[in-house]
């Protein structure tokens, strides 16, 4: 996955690279699918066909498509695991974010959990080794439901419209599953001070 791709580089960088996650849904609440593909049945054909695609690519993404198809719950929608992400991250910063991040993102797409359950990112949060009773509370508080609005604001505003998007130096914009090759070198001319966009 695309996360994988960024430990690697951000590892291979010794602290010279730093990620800040932020919050993103292109369906954050459960009637979003209906209304962007006009039905939950459509919608999971639909974003299926974009799964086979992203398990395709050279680099490709490790997802289990068939599962997925299998599965009789409806393709779950964003909220909940936004908040569970920014539930981490208020109790143990970046890190955990990112490591909830990761567990989620792989309940979802490999073991094809519904991660709009609540007790799926919740044992997602206790295999990342978070504090489960603080971690809830902050899962239902005010505090974590402003700051996955303000992140959804910011995401607005800035015209995103794509998973996963990066953003480099507050400038540049990196939308959609790019090879690991790519992001080292835009990567590269930045940390050099060079403008990636004139690379030819």
């Amino acid at each position: 996955m695309a996360s994988a791709r960024l430990r690697r580089i951000v590892g291979d960088y010794n602290g010279q690279v730093q990620v800040e996650h932020r919050c993103f849904a292109l369906a954050p609440d459960p009637e979003a699918i209906s209304r962007i593909f006009g039905s939950p049945e459509a919608g999971k054909a639909e974003i299926m066909t974009h799964w086979e695609a992203a398990a395709s690519h050279p680099d490709g993404e490790r997802i289990n498509v068939a599962l997925m198809r299998q599965r009789e719950f409806p393709y779950p929608y964003s909220m909940p695991g936004l908040l569970a992400c920014k539930a981490a991250e208020l109790q143990g910063g970046q890190e955990a974010h990112w490591d909830m991040f990761d567990r989620v993102q792989r309940a979802h797409a490999v073991e094809a959990r519904n991660i709009a359950d609540f007790e799926v990112l919740r044992d997602c949060a206790r295999e990342v080794g978070l504090d489960l009773e603080r971690w809830e509370r902050d899962f239902r508080s005010p505090e974590v439901e402003r700051r996955v609005q303000a992140d959804l604001q910011e995401a607005a505003r800035r015209g995103i419209h794509a998973v996963p998007t990066l953003i480099l130096n507050d400038r540049w914009v990196v939308q959609g599953a790019v090879p690991e090759g790519f992001l080292r070198q835009v990567i590269a001319d930045l940390l050099a001070g060079r403008d990636p966009s004139r690379r030819s």
